[in-house]
Formats: structure tokens, C-alpha cells, sequence
């Protein structure tokens, strides 16, 4: 292999409640798993990793061709550490172009496989449910070559969910099954199945490549539920539905709960326990309740969701393959811009500054509340009283705060900065950025300072904070 083209391994270890310091994204007409937001000084910068290195494998496991949140579950399962080996950007397009053009065999044109047409055949999972006449196929075992469909009877049920006459049968209900007998494979075939099947040109294009079939390179279309994915837009009174967290093993699970009647979310067709996949094609289950939060947040009035109901949630375990899948192939198929946050105006037309404001504290305090999501760099402002000494100064919520009195606090604790503030006595100098702002710097590696503002020529307005304001005391909230 060319030398430029061989994995980094990237050895990573954090203390309790420590971050890496880097995001784990797929991105729309991007291949691989992506490494972004390396945080200068952290963990993840230490150790060599950079923005836009794929990661191809974890703790010696490879998961180039694995679903995105399976990789994510991977390293959260890892602790306080984790092997990664990497490929920075120009050599893992290089090993892709390679094996596109001399690895994997070629289909034929214009090919229909799996009932569809396509230039890369896939597998496919067939859900069925045996009626009072059975499933309506047989199984034929094929020494050496495998477990076969046969005898699929017309219009029955094997051949309504998209069952052929000598599809070779790879899962059954996520388990691999082409080393069983034919008696341990009939053993496995219950009420209700998930079958993983291929025709015969898949099945010889696999083989000559070389790689084992997964449920994971399947087309899901033959299945017959599939995860909804709804345009939501924001109401006078927000989305119209709250938010329900349950745990469920190493993840996380959030459902849609208590629908307003008449809402954006009843107009849009959400139903009480829908799960969210994902948000704007970020996948969920790995958030906490309040990132989901944030996310959707931050989408300002308009966010896609995909969910699932309870039904679908199980025939997709049943086939042991992640819904996001179903995200994946609609947005690739259908060529959709991947909805993100809402676009700012070209760069020529935004003056990207920082906020220097100046407060003086009345009797009631500055007028505003320090938030913090617990393992997630940074602070920001929430409940920024109107009239109040932070009010006028220029802070808003949201505004992310990065330095205090000349210091910068982007990478100290929460209970350090609050500590920090509560010394200043009666006046504090706050740089602060909006999230936009934040987010620009952040992306070009450029350091956020006094030097980025125009100072305004006008004077302050500490000498005209005269009155006393309500709830101003410093809330310390840490989201669990």
C-alpha cells in the first residue's frame, strides 16, 4: 500500500466527564465517517486528529461500510478510551477511487435487481407474517452453495413481501444462518420473520468481490412499514408537543409525547410515541435530552424529524438494521438537500463580530442565567431579563460567553466560571459571541478576542443602570 495512504491510529483516553473534543458526522454527498470540530488543546487535537479524517476503523474493528450510529455506539461503549485508525481526506477518496475501479466488479447496464433498477445491487429484507395458509414457500438446502427459495406459491405471503424462487437466504431475523443445516434453519422460522435474501446476480457479485453480505447493504423497500420523515414548521406556540426521554441499554430514546391538537406536529401526522431517528439527518440515540433539544433548536422555525412507530421500531430490530438507513437511501435517491441549520447571508454581507458588553450589577443582581450542558464544552446565556443591566448591555440568550474580565473560559469548568463572576464584585466586562458568530470563528481556527470588534464610539450604559431588576440571581444549571 502507498505510504501516504496508511491508516493513523489515533489512541485516545479522557478522565470521567471529559470529552475527546471532536464531532463524529456523516454529511450529505460525503463519504465515510467523518472526524469534525477538533477543538484546539484537546484530546482529539493532542493525539492528531484532524478536520475531515475518516475513521475507518475503532478498537480494531473496521466500520467504513457500518451505519453511522452503530460507529458512534462503538466508541461510547469504549469508556475513557478508544483506538481509532484514521485516513485524513486525500487518502481515503484515493482507496475509494481504487476500489471502485479495480476491486468491485461491475453490473451489468440498465441491471434489475432485487425488482429494482439500479448500477450496485443490494440484498433485500422481506417482513412476513404467516396467514392461516402458511408462508407459502419452501426451503431447499444446496450442499456447498447454501439455503434456497422454493415452491414460492402465487400471491401468497412469501411472494407479496417480494420473495423469489431461488433467493439464497443469508439472515434470518438479523442471524446469519448460511452455516446452519436445513433443520436449524427451519427451527428458525417462527411466526413473524425477517428474511435477508439475495438473487442470483447479487449473490455473484458479492462473491466475486469478495465480501460477506450484511443486513446493513440491504434495500428496505420491500419492507412494509417504513420511519416517517416529517417537515415541521414552528407555531406562535412552538412545535405543539413535548419531548420524552427513556433509556433503553447504552442509548437513549426520545418519543414524541402529548401532541396539541390542531398543532404544527397533529398537522404534520406525528402520533403520541413516535420515536425520533434523527433530527435534520442527525441521528438521536446517542444524544442526551437536551442536546435533542438544542438540535432542534437550533434549526430555528423549520426542522425535518424522522420517526418511527412502535410496529415499524420492530420489524427494523427484527432485521437487526437501523433506521437511519431508510434516511440515508431516500436522500441519496432522491438527490434532497440534507436540511441543516438555517443559512446566514453571504459572508460578504454579515459582519461577523464578537459582543464586548459591560455590566454593572444592581441589588437584584445582572439580570441573567449561565447555562451549561454537562459533557459539552462552553457556556451560554439563558433568561436574559428584559431592562436589566445584561439586557442593556447588549447580551441576549444564547449568546456564548468567552471571556470574563479579559479571560478567557471557553475550556474551564462551569463552576469555574460561575465562581469567576460571582468574585468580580459589582462590575464585569463579558466577551460573548451569537452562535452564528461562534460557530464562523470556530470553523476557520480563528481565536475569539477583543481585537474582532469595531468599538463603539458611543458610551456604555453601566452609568444609567439604576433600577432593580427581577430574577437576576445566577442560576448553575448542569443538564443531566
Amino acid at each position: 500500500m502507498d505510504s501516504s495512504c496508511k491508516p493513523r491510529t489515533i489512541n485516545l483516553n479522557k478522565g470521567d466527564g471529559q470529552s475527546y473534543g471532536f464531532f463524529l458526522r456523516i454529511e450529505e454527498g460525503v463519504q465515510g465517517h467523518l472526524i469534525r470540530n477538533v477543538e484546539p488543546g484537546t484530546i482529539a487535537d493532542k493525539a492528531g486528529l484532524k478536520d475531515g479524517d475518516r475513521v475507518v476503523k475503532v478498537n480494531g474493528t473496521c466500520v467504513d461500510s457500518k451505519d453511522h450510529s452503530k460507529v458512534v455506539e462503538l466508541i461510547q461503549e469504549s469508556g475513557t478510551s478508544v483506538t481509532l485508525q484514521v485516513l485524513d481526506e486525500i487518502a481515503y477518496l484515493k482507496i475509494k477511487d481504487q476500489d471502485n475501479e479495480s476491486q468491485m466488479p461491475q453490473p451489468k447496464p440498465a441491471q434489475i435487481m432485487n425488482g429494482m433498477a439500479g448500477t450496485t445491487p443490494k440484498p433485500k429484507l422481506c417482513y412476513m407474517v404467516k396467514d392461516k395458509s402458511g408462508y407459502g414457500f419452501s426451503l431447499k438446502t444446496i450442499k456447498s452453495n447454501g439455503i434456497f427459495m422454493t415452491d414460492v406459491k402465487a400471491s401468497g405471503v412469501a411472494d407479496k413481501a417480494g420473495v423469489k424462487n431461488n433467493d439464497r437466504l443469508i439472515e434470518i431475523n438479523s442471524e446469519n444462518v448460511e452455516k446452519c443445516t436445513h433443520e436449524q434453519a427451519v427451527a428458525k422460522v417462527s411466526m413473524g420473520v425477517v428474511f435477508l435474501l439475495v438473487d442470483e446476480d447479487t449473490d455473484k457479485y458479492y462473491k466475486n468481490a469478495g465480501m460477506k453480505i450484511t443486513s446493513e447493504m440491504a434495500n428496505l423497500k420491500l419492507l412494509p412499514h417504513k420511519p416517517r420523515t416529517v417537515e415541521l414548521a414552528k407555531g406562535e406556540d412552538g412545535y405543539g408537543y413535548y419531548l420524552k426521554e427513556e433509556k433503553a441499554g447504552s442509548s437513549q430514546r426520545h418519543f414524541i409525547n402529548e401532541i396539541d391538537k390542531g398543532g404544527p406536529a397533529d398537522r404534520a401526522g406525528l402520533e403520541n410515541m413516535d420515536r425520533i431517528v434523527c433530527v435534520n439527518g442527525d441521528p438521536v440515540d446517542s444524544m442526551s435530552h437536551e442536546q435533542v433539544v438544542e438540535r432542534i433548536r437550533e434549526c430555528g422555525n423549520k426542522t425535518f424529524l424522522m420517526v418511527i412507530d412502535e410496529i415499524t421500531d420492530k420489524i427494523y430490530k427484527m432485521a437487526g438494521v437501523s433506521p437511519m438507513l431508510c434516511w440515508e437511501e431516500e436522500n441519496h435517491s432522491n438527490n434532497k438537500p440534507l436540511c441543516t441549520t438555517p443559512t446566514t447571508a453571504p459572508e460578504d454581507k454579515v459582519k461577523h463580530k464578537p459582543k464586548l458588553c459591560k455590566l454593572e450589577k444592581t441589588t437584584s443582581g445582572f439580570g441573567f442565567h449561565l447555562n451549561a450542558i454537562r459533557g459539552t464544552p462552553g457556556h451560554f446565556l439563558k433568561e436574559v431579563v428584559m431592562g436589566s443591566p445584561a439586557e442593556q448591555s447588549g447580551l441576549v440568550d444564547d449568546d456564548i460567553l468567552v471571556e470574563v474580565n479579559g479571560v478567557n473560559v471557553e475550556k474551564k469548568s462551569h463552576e469555574e466560571v460561575v465562581e469567576m463572576i460571582r468574585s468580580a464584585g459589582s462590575k464585569i466586562e463579558m466577551l460573548v459571541a451569537e452562535k452564528t458568530v461562534y460557530n464562523y470563528f470556530t470553523e476557520k481556527n480563528i481565536p475569539i478576542t477583543t481585537a474582532l470588534i469595531e468599538l463603539p464610539k458611543t458610551e456604555t450604559c453601566s452609568n444609567r443602570l439604576i433600577l432593580g431588576w427581577l430574577n437576576a440571581s445566577f442560576h448553575v444549571e448542569l443538564y443531566r
